[in-house]
């Protein structure tokens, strides 16, 4: 015999898929809500955080854990990324003003204020000996460096043509070369405390500029002042940490 169907089976079933429909509508919106939300927090902020919850969740330890009372010392005064754009206005300022603008170019990146200075304004070619017309290039930045807390790291670029010879058998030392005895400038001749500054080369390995024209290779050839952000600045060692270790 035939089942006959119950008038409200129809309105129930109808009513199921509704509240299936309905569960689907709001985990949407709650999942484009918390992408918004990401999208609106700053990057780094946001992955500190994540790293922090991805250890609570695998049972670990958390970054918060290794934060010190050194640290927080250490931190203070340190400018954040945002603050260092006030600095590259300063900066672009000056060279405007002493007519050298094009020797000299800014940019903030995530590790800070990035400094670039075109070899033509430190060196001669192949040479790691700061020429006279670079110290008003290097006095003009020092005004701006000097009073900060950060760490200043200096960088020395090449473009891809070889270089071999007795001084410098390579880019590599080539590069190093010309970072340190910027450095030492600073060191000498304005004081800047050595733990506060560091010198790296990088050779032809970092080009702003793919290396296929005059122009390009010589933007590639340079010296990066950069001014690293707080978090950067935070990681970087520190003899004032050292010597408060060896008090205690």
């Amino acid at each position: 015999m035939r089942r006959r169907r119950k008038k409200n089976e129809g309105n129930e079933n109808l009513e199921r898929w509704l509240l299936t429909y309905a569960d689907l509508i709001t985990l949407l919106l709650a999942f484009f809500i918390v992408m918004y939300s990401m999208s609106r927090i700053d990057a780094k902020r946001f992955g500190k955080m994540a790293e922090a919850l991805s250890g609570v969740l695998k049972g670990g330890n958390t970054v918060f854990e290794h934060i010190n009372d050194e640290d927080v010392l250490k931190g203070h005064g340190l400018l954040k990324l945002g603050e260092l754009s006030m600095i590259q206005k300063q900066i672009e300022e000056k060279f405007e003003n002493v007519q050298r603008p094009e020797q000299v170019q800014t940019e903030i990146t995530e590790r800070g204020l990035v400094v670039h200075i075109m070899e033509s304004a430190l060196f001669k070619e192949g040479s790691a000996e700061i020429e006279p017309r670079a110290r008003e290039i290097l006095d003009i930045i020092n005004q701006q460096v000097a009073v900060l807390p950060n760490h200043v790291r200096i960088e020395g670029h090449t473009d891809d043509r070889a270089i071999n010879t007795p001084l410098f058998p390579s880019n590599w030392e080539l590069s190093t070369a010309r970072a340190t005895r910027v450095v030492r400038y600073f060191i000498e001749n304005h004081g800047i405390p050595p733990d506060k500054i560091s010198a790296l080369g990088y050779g032809e390995f970092r080009p702003i500029r793919p290396n296929n024209s005059i122009e390009n290779r010589a933007k590639n050839r340079r010296v990066d002042v950069v001014i690293l952000t707080m978090e950067l600045s935070m990681k970087e060692p520190s003899s004032q940490l050292y010597n408060l270790a060896d008090n205690q």
